[in-house]
This record gives structure tokens, C-alpha cells and sequence, in this order.
């Protein structure tokens, strides 16, 4: 198991640039905004700067930072449409070494306004190649849709986390989005991959988590986490505070569990090797109604590694 202390951060050599991370799940009330936020404050407490990107026109990460998305400069909605603008944009140290590149509400609109624009998908890459190496992560919040936004999220980053929610229906609509990151890795980014599978919301006291997490880690194997994030209080809290779990309550098990998450996601990233990974989108399920029938299930050659409510 990973602990908050596990590793010692990131390596002395900064890398040529940030590597970026999009947290994805187009199913709503997963934990995907509140793993945005603190996975990227997590990052940013182990030593190098990192850059939180809220591309969800609700721009919930962007009021989890204590941003008023509605007096705003400039956005990412900005940057999109004129890349230059990303500098004018960003947000510097809503916490510890963590920067963001805040949403608003006019990103709905660039939702339709970008469906017939020239070079749509490369939008936000082109806008965070302008600054991005002032950074050792990029953590971009994805919208909860696989639209023209989300697709942007994809286009731009090195890999995606998956945040699956330890209820009923958890596995819904994953097989889509699935499919939509091996679409865009074979036609608009070869690089991505999948950084992992996330359990968020979990209670040891519910049978139903347990089975859920079971099933989950059935279907996806050395792709999930062993890291789980609880079903919190402090952490459903935090954001009306407008500030990350460690701030609020930096002894929580919200708290905890994303420290850890950032230790094994570290962890994972020194032991994998460089190069793209394949992504199958085809594997078998065991155990249960249909055991033997063909899932859409993704299989990476990712290496085996060595909370309570609160």
C-alpha cells in the first residue's frame, strides 16, 4: 500500500516539459472534479510547480480554488480561441506551487463555437505549449461529456485518469470513453494513454464498495489504483471554502488518500517504461451473468507495483 510519505516527490531533472494528465469520466458525480483539485494540490505539495487546467463549462474546480469564475479577465476560454492570451489567463499560487487556468461559464458556448473552427482539437495544446514548461504537471478537469472540450483535454494530454465512483452503475458508459481514447490515439494523439483507474467515493462500512471495487478491479486489473479515495465530509466541504483538502483539513482521510494518490501515481510513473502503451479495448469478464462474453475492457502492459470516512 501507498502512504502519504511514499517517495521522495519528483526527480532533480526537470523534464522537457510538463506531463499532462486529464482526469475523464463524461458519467456525472464521480469525484472527478474534487480529484482534479487534489490530485493537482497533492503534486504540487511533493516540490514542482503544477498547473491545474478547468476545461468543465461549470468551472467547479475553478470555484474549489476560491475563483469567482464570474470576474474573470480572461479563461481558458480565452486561451482556446487565441492561445497567445493563455499567459493573461492563468491564475498564479492558489496554493503551494499549484497555478490554474481557470474555466467559465463561457465554455459552453465554445462548445458550439469551436465545431467548425479550423484545427478544433488542437486548440488547448497549442495554448499550454506556450507555458507549460514552467511546470512538472498539468492536471486538466475535463467536462462531463465527450464533446469538442473534452476532446481538446485528450488531444493535449499524455494520459488519462479515469475516476469510477464505488456504486451501482459504476462501470456505465466507460466502454465509450474508452473507445474515445483509442480514437484519438490513433488518429490525433499516439501518446496517450491511460494513467489509471481511480475508485473515488468508497465506504468500507457498505458491502455494495466492496463488491463494486471488486468488480472494477476484476474488469481492469493493474490499472486501478491501489490507492482508493474515501467518501468524505471534509472533502464535499472543501470546495465551499474554496480551497484544496489539504488546506481545509490537511489531517483528514481525504486528505490522505489523495496524498497517497500522488506517491503511487509517482510511483507508477518511475516504473513504467518510456514509450507508448498499447491500449485494448476488448477483454474477457470473470465471475458473474455473462462471465466469458466480450467487454469492452481496456488492457495496458502497465508493471505490478509493490481511508476511512472522515
Amino acid at each position: 500500500m501507498f502512504s502519504p510519505e511514499s517517495g521522495t516527490g519528483f526527480s532533480a531533472a526537470a523534464p522537457a516539459r510538463a506531463r499532462r494528465i486529464a482526469v475523464c469520466n463524461q458519467k456525472g458525480g464521480v469525484g472527478k472534479t474534487t480529484t482534479s483539485v487534489n490530485l493537482a494540490a497533492a503534486l504540487a505539495r511533493r516540490g514542482g510547480r503544477v498547473l491545474l487546467v478547468d476545461l468543465d463549462p461549470q468551472a467547479h474546480a475553478t470555484l474549489g480554488l476560491g475563483v469567482d469564475r464570474t470576474k474573470l479577465g480572461a479563461s481558458v476560454y480565452e486561451a482556446l480561441n487565441e492561445a497567445q492570451r493563455v499567459e493573461e489567463a492563468l491564475l498564479r499560487d492558489r496554493a503551494e506551487n499549484l497555478d490554474l487556468l481557470p474555466g467559465a461559464i463561457d465554455l459552453a458556448a465554445a462548445e458550439v463555437e469551436l465545431v467548425d473552427a479550423e484545427d478544433r482539437e488542437n486548440r488547448l495544446g497549442r495554448a499550454l505549449g506556450l507555458v507549460d514548461r514552467e511546470y512538472r504537471f498539468v492536471v486538466i478537469d475535463c467536462a462531463p461529456s465527450l464533446g469538442i472540450l473534452t476532446l481538446n483535454g485528450l488531444v493535449a494530454a499524455d494520459s488519462v485518469l479515469v475516476p469510477v465512483q464505488a456504486e451501482y452503475y459504476a462501470l456505465e458508459g466507460i466502454s465509450r470513453l474508452l473507445e474515445t481514447i483509442n480514437r484519438v490515439r490513433r488518429a490525433l494523439n499516439p501518446r496517450l494513454e491511460v494513467e489509471g483507474v481511480l475508485l473515488t467515493m468508497y465506504s468500507t462500512r457498505l458491502t455494495l464498495a466492496r463488491q463494486v471495487a471488486e468488480e472494477v478491479r476484476g474488469f481492469f486489473g493493474e490499472q486501478v489504483f491501489e490507492t482508493v479515495i474515501p467518501r468524505s465530509v471534509r472533502l464535499a466541504e472543501a470546495p465551499s471554502f474554496g480551497r484544496p483538502i489539504f488546506e481545509y483539513d490537511g489531517q483528514s482521510a481525504g486528505a490522505q488518500a489523495y496524498a497517497a494518490l500522488a506517491a503511487e501515481l509517482l510511483a507508477r510513473r518511475r516504473m513504467r517504461p518510456d514509450g507508448t502503451q498499447e491500449i485494448r479495448t476488448t477483454g474477457t469478464r470473470s465471475g458473474g451473468e455473462g462471465a466469458g462474453e466480450q467487454e469492452h475492457s481496456p488492457r495496458l502492459s502497465v508493471p505490478a507495483t509493490e481511508g476511512e470516512e472522515g
